[in-house]
Formats: structure tokens, C-alpha cells, sequence
């Protein structure tokens, strides 16, 4: 399985290709008024407004620092009920594709956030999983796509 690896603080992470549609570079935000703090802002794709969540807010951790190899990854966010939606994820210290082996892949053995999947290692640590369908706990899937609140 091919990886976008990126850091949450010391650690990495990576982000299935499979959901990935694009990478793009540290763009200008808009930001919402009284958003949670993990949403970074909303960006103009096209025309269309693209929510934008904090990696590293939503993990628990500081807002994620704003580095040349700090990117928005575009992502397809399957809601409950099978609707997609593009969904903007700032992520730290991008590093590029990585090759990870389903075979290699073990669970943490850890209970953490619930959208934190398995794990692998390699020459330079483990490198854990995130599972972008169980990113978004049910009351901000809510304020980020009302339509998808209404439907259920």
C-alpha cells in the first residue's frame, strides 16, 4: 500500500494514496468564527469551499506550524451513508510517498483517537495509519456538512 507521510509533532503518519486526490502547497484560509479549533479555515478550490482540518489540532496536539513542507492534502471523506465529500487536511512536514506492506501492518496495541489505524515500521520508526472515513466525530461532521446531518 502506497503512503503520504507526514508528522503530527515527532511522529509519523500516513495517509492511504487511494484517498488522496491532490497536494497542494500552504494556501490562505478563511476563517470561520466560532469553528472548533481544529478546523483550520476554508479554502477556495475552483470557486467550490473546501473545509480545512488541523492534523494536528484534532489529534489533540498545537496547531500545526505553518513550514515550507506544511501542505493542505485534498482528501475524499466518506460519511456515514456513503456520501463523499472533499475535505481539506493541513499536515506537517510532508515528506512524500511511502511503500507500506499490509503484511507489516499490526495494531498499535494502544487505544487512541479512533480514527489513529495501524502501524509499521521501518528503518526510521513506525509509521501509523489514519483512517480519513473515521477522522470527523459525529457533531463536526455535522457543522462541516449540514446537508449529510439532515440526510441521517
Amino acid at each position: 500500500m502506497r503512503v503520504l507521510v507526514f508528522h503530527i509533532g515527532a511522529d509519523r503518519y500516513g495517509l492511504p494514496l487511494r484517498q488522496v486526490r491532490r497536494v497542494l502547497p500552504l494556501l490562505e484560509l478563511k476563517g470561520i468564527p466560532l469553528a472548533p479549533d481544529c478546523v483550520a479555515g476554508l479554502l477556495n478550490l475552483h470557486g467550490d469551499p473546501m473545509p480545512v482540518i488541523d492534523l494536528s489540532r484534532i489529534s489533540g496536539g498545537a496547531p500545526a506550524r505553518q513550514h515550507f513542507d506544511t501542505r493542505i492534502v485534498l482528501v475524499d471523506y466518506t460519511a456515514p451513508g456513503g456520501k463523499v465529500y472533499a475535505l481539506g487536511l493541513m499536515a506537517e512536514r510532508v515528506q512524500g510517498v511511502q511503500d507500506v506492506s499490509t503484511q507489516d501492518l499490526a495494531p498499535s496495541g494502544v487505544q487512541g483517537a479512533p480514527f489513529l489505524g495501524r502501524v509499521a515500521g521501518d528503518a526510521k520508526g513506525l509509521v501509523q495509519l489514519v483512517e480519513v472515513n473515521d477522522l470527523l466525530p459525529a457533531e463536526l461532521r455535522a457543522r462541516l456538512f449540514p446537508a449529510q446531518a439532515e440526510a441521517i
